[in-house]
């Protein structure tokens, strides 16, 4: 964790964290930065280390019971006072419960500022934004979208990049796109090569990525627009060698559809997708089996005419022993290698994506 630059910040997970709907929580204990993380509120898990929950390994970033048991703790690590309260739940439809609404008002109460990625946006709730008023603190919807006058419509100044851009597109949706996003730019940045990482998602801005857009609360006739011009504004302004671009949802995901106008408005030169192995049905709807792998890279080189050229693995539900002849099922299957980048680093990603040559369009 390098450069926080917004203060330190509790993150609120209660009964989600280690699951499908804590994955906000999960990306700042695995990277920000925006905040210097404190600790994690979630009682299930109280009294162990956020990272050794989620990763096995530890991140010096303890679980407490409840969010006054995070206050207390902030005080003791050397009396200051805590900057930020950050919702890092994600439940289905971005709505918070009335429990977790009454720990924000007792957040704000206690003078903490609120950044929230839900679609249920807290600066309109009246009760909660005139308690910040009174508190002086600031409550920052993430999901909020900009006014349409700011908005940018597609105009095909993408073709204009020529750094090589890199799709990580996913067979479902909370299967680890954007941590993988995140681990193959910093690989290749060890490497020496300039990497620039374009969000398309809450978690991202508040990992502290520089170039991105909230896809989700965009007006559909300006989502092509604001990707190509975040990928445009990160090649011209930077002048990277690559762009990883994160991935949203999975193209037949049933109520997350994403990655279509990646696909369109991005124009990726390569696309990796991260798949589950274990993972039979679609995240949050039993019943609606998840596609084949092999059909699901049909699909996106049928709609991108560019090549998945590596499928990364998400190791949920896979003892260890397990994960290798995983992945070689995999490269077995479809042709492409498979790699566990959370597991064993995305450098073998990043060399095999160094050897893909640049583009000036498509």
């Amino acid at each position: 964790m390098t450069q926080t630059s917004d203060g330190t910040a509790i993150v609120y997970c209660e009964g989600a964290f280690n699951t499908p709907n804590g994955k906000t929580a999960h990306g700042l204990v695995r990277f920000t930065k925006r905040y210097d993380v404190l600790c994690v509120v979630d009682s299930r898990y109280a009294r162990q280390d956020a990272g050794a929950v989620l990763d096995g390994k530890d991140s010096d970033i303890p679980i407490v019971g409840t969010l006054d048991e995070g206050l207390a703790l902030a005080a003791g690590r050397g009396g200051g006072r805590t900057s930020y309260l950050v919702v890092g739940l994600t439940p289905d439809g971005g709505r918070l419960s009335a429990t977790a609404r009454a720990d924000v008002r007792r957040a704000v109460s206690c003078g903490l500022h609120v950044d929230s990625g839900l679609h249920d946006f807290l600066s309109d709730d009246p009760e909660i934004a005139e308690l910040a008023k009174q508190k002086n603190v600031t409550i920052r919807d993430v999901r909020k979208p900009p006014g349409r006058d700011a908005l940018h419509f597609f105009c095909g100044k993408i073709e204009e990049v020529t750094c090589l851009k890199v799709a990580i597109l996913g067979t479902d949706s909370a299967v680890g796109k954007r941590t993988t996003a995140w681990l193959l730019v910093q690989a290749l940045e060890e490497r020496g090569q300039h990497a620039q990482l374009v969000g398309t998602g809450q978690t991202a801005w508040m990992q502290g990525v520089r170039y991105g857009i909230i896809l989700d609360s965009l007006i559909n006739d300006f989502v092509a627009g604001e990707i190509e011009h975040a990928v445009h504004s990160a090649w011209q302004q930077t002048q990277p060698d690559v762009i990883v671009v994160e991935g949203q949802g999975s193209l037949m995901n049933p109520a997350y559809p994403g990655g279509f106008e990646i696909l369109a408005a991005a124009r990726p030169d390569v696309v990796v997708l991260q798949h589950a192995p274990a993972r039979k049905e679609y995240d949050g709807f039993p019943g609606y089996p998840l596609h084949p792998l092999p059909e699901q890279i049909r699909a996106v080189e049928l709609l991108s005419g560019k090549p998945v050229v590596a499928v990364t693995v998400n190791h949920e539900d896979l003892r260890p022993d397990e994960i290798p002849a995983a992945c070689r099922a995999i490269h077995e299957s479809v042709g492409v290698p498979a790699f566990d980048v959370l597991l064993d680093g995305a450098d073998a990603l990043a060399e095999l994506l160094s050897s893909q040559a640049p583009r000036s369009g498509s």
